[in-house]
């Protein structure tokens, strides 16, 4: 098993291709892996990487050995399965799990980040402690949505959500954002993150007219199709919320006149990863930073 100590009480474990292929590790052993870590009592964040063909097996191993060793888990504080990058596996083809459980079994879990949205399933979501969820992907199913929507999270002070496109998960549309964000109930929340999507610009205006713009001190937009449209609207909107201490829009396709007058907004704004709009047979073609 590779192991690799992060910054602070934190440490990421894994399985590269020789362990997979000639020792036979997998999903069902890196948890008692983890246990037989004589570092593991001291951490407090644990990260999970790739725990062997990953596009064809599940992490519900994983999170079922979790769940069933929840005693020996209950100092870890900071959770994130499918930290890989796209060497290791393709975002859209990590296979997740089912979260159902792991709520309840991990009280002290204070914030959960999930890559990956291939059979993700949260179930129903009430945990007391949880301050930050993020889920990474290149498409976010709308019943994974639906779900964060009737969580029952009273102190979640961070969502990040990557909404992605259709080809790789997402089967929702517009509506589907303002219904999550119409209906969910976080009174506590600080930051709010709807990214990653194709359409940046409609999310834009969903969420600035969302009962969180009062009370939020993080906006992020970024890494979606955002254009001159969307920015216009944050330029408009944004005054009436001095609450609103930080705006990232970074990956974006803004001009150069629309990115100098968000930057001369009051705030900490983030607008770097300028991209330029391509046209294909009469076509105009943008692109979401993450999707496949």
């Amino acid at each position: 098993m590779r192991d690799e100590k992060l910054q602070g009480s934190a440490k990421k474990y894994c399985y590269d291709y020789e362990e997979y292929e000639e020792q036979g590790k997998g999903p069902e052993t890196l948890v008692a892996d983890i246990l037989a870590d004589d570092d593991f009592p001291k951490l407090t964040e644990l990260v999970i990487g790739d725990w062997g063909d990953s596009w064809e097996d599940g992490c519900q191993a994983v999170i079922d050995g979790i769940v069933e060793q929840a005693s020996r888990f209950s100092h870890i504080e900071k959770l994130f399965i499918g930290d890989m990058d796209y060497e290791e596996c393709e975002v859209s083809w990590i296979i997740q799990g089912d979260y159902s459980k792991l709520w309840a079994a991990m009280p002290q879990l204070r914030e959960l980040t999930i890559k990956g949205s291939t059979d993700l399933e949260l179930g129903a979501v009430n945990h007391e402690k949880l301050e930050a969820l993020t889920i990474i992907c290149g498409g976010l199913p709308v019943d994974v949505i639906q779900a964060v929507q009737k969580a029952k999270l009273p102190n979640l002070k961070k969502l990040q959500l990557y909404i992605g496109i259709d080809n790789y998960g997402f089967d929702g549309d517009c509506k589907t954002i303002v219904e999550l964000l119409e209906q969910s109930d976080f009174p506590k929340l600080e930051y709010l993150g709807i990214v990653d999507s194709e359409m940046q610009d409609e999310l834009a205006e969903a969420v600035l007219a969302s009962k969180y713009m009062g009370q939020i001190s993080t906006l992020d937009l970024s890494m979606g199709t955002l254009t001159d449209k969307g920015g216009a609207l944050l330029l408009e909107k944004l005054p009436a919320y001095p609450n609103v201490k930080t705006l990232d829009v970074h990956y974006h396709y803004l001009t150069d006149e629309m990115m100098e007058k968000l930057e001369n907004l009051p705030i900490a704004v983030d607008v770097s990863e300028q991209n330029e709009a391509e046209e294909y047979r009469g076509e105009i073609w943008m692109n979401a930073m993450l999707t496949e």
